[in-house]
């Protein structure tokens, strides 16, 4: 029988209602099984460990991510696979950091959750949960894990992690991946895509990263932004890295301030990173002129990743490797495990 480790963080998989308010609350671990007893019924061994108290995924931080990290590390031994249950609003970035941290993973860390509550009539917990516990325990025919990677299930779709973005609030499709197609498909059966799958070397030993440096941020390029806005975020005390989000292709206003702003930046070891605010598409910094300034003034490109992704590698190269900016900006324009595409 396989064994499958399922992490419980929190979020809204996790709910039932209070029979006395109707509020929504957090469920403990013995009423949630209550409500899935498929969990412990199927040809998979289910264990489960929970954080105490379980968290809103609004409330999730680096020291979050070190923690569910670490569990999978420890268990990784005694386990086929691996189910994280998370809130939809967050995801994305525990996921993608997940994908950094783990390096060498050869076991599948699925995470999923739900839009509607465990405990509501048309809740979609069930599906999701019970998919993922499968994915996370499927084999080929040799033994070995089918997707041995970070990956987000919703809905149909199997996803990797640190490709995805959620897009949706409402419907149950919460999350995508827009430059990278998704690694299986769940109908009556699974579909997978083995071709796409990013498999570490089989070779080497997992390998747990769990320093984090938060001087980062996010400088979203609009129409009419100011030089007193940018300025302030720049000279931010103990900023490192900044994903700059520009329009279409990589492109920025040809202001000279602005320029300047970012020349300074980066003349002071702030490390600049190109991302455009499209869902679908690539940084192509040089194909219209109004990227050249980036350039000229030493923004590096971000290519096809996303915003999710970009940041928690930003923030776990600069925690990894505190004192040497040349090598986190070379990893930065590296596809460390199928994050980005670079041609």
């Amino acid at each position: 029988m396989n064994k499958v480790l399922l992490i419980s963080t929190g979020g809204t998989i996790t709910m039932v209602r209070d029979k006395a308010s109707g509020a929504l609350v957090p469920a403990d671990m013995d009423t949630f099984k209550a409500y899935m007893p498929e969990l412990f019924e199927g040809p998979v061994q289910v264990d489960i460990q929970a954080f105490s108290p379980l968290l809103d995924s609004s409330d999730v931080n680096p020291d979050c991510w070190v923690r569910m990290a670490q569990m999978v590390y420890d268990n990784y031994a005694n386990y086929d696979g691996f189910v994280v249950l998370h809130g939809t609003d967050t995801m994305s970035y525990s996921a993608s950091a997940l994908s950094f941290m783990l390096e060498h993973l050869a076991k599948p860390v699925v995470f999923t959750g739900s839009q509607l509550p465990v405990g509501v009539l048309r809740s979609d917990a069930k599906e999701n949960l019970l998919t993922a516990i499968e994915i996370a325990a499927a084999k080929d025919e040799e033994g070995n894990a089918i997707v041995p990677e970070v990956t987000i299930y919703f809905e149909d779709r199997l996803f990797r992690a640190n490709r995805t973005t959620k897009r949706n609030a409402e419907h149950f499709s919460a999350f995508n991946s827009y430059n990278y197609p998704a690694l299986a498909k769940a109908g009556v059966h699974i579909t997978y895509q083995p071709h796409l799958v990013h498999y570490s070397d089989p070779l080497q030993p997992l390998r747990l990263h769990t320093k984090f440096d938060c001087n980062v941020a996010v400088l979203k390029l609009f129409p009419g932004i100011q030089q007193p806005v940018v300025r302030a975020l720049l000279r931010t005390r103990g900023l490192k890295g900044v994903v700059l989000e520009t329009f279409g292709a990589g492109n920025a206003p040809t202001d000279k301030w602005l320029y300047r702003e970012l020349k300074a930046a980066v003349d002071r070891g702030i490390i600049i990173v190109n991302k455009t605010q499209c869902n679908t598409g690539s940084v192509e910094m040089g194909l219209y002129a109004v990227s050249l300034n980036l350039m000229k003034a030493g923004v590096l490109s971000g290519y096809d990743i996303t915003t999710e992704a970009l940041l928690t590698k930003m923030m776990l190269l600069f925690g990894e490797n505190p004192d040497d900016t040349r090598l986190v900006s070379e990893l930065l324009g590296k596809n460390l495990c199928g994050e980005v595409t670079i041609d």
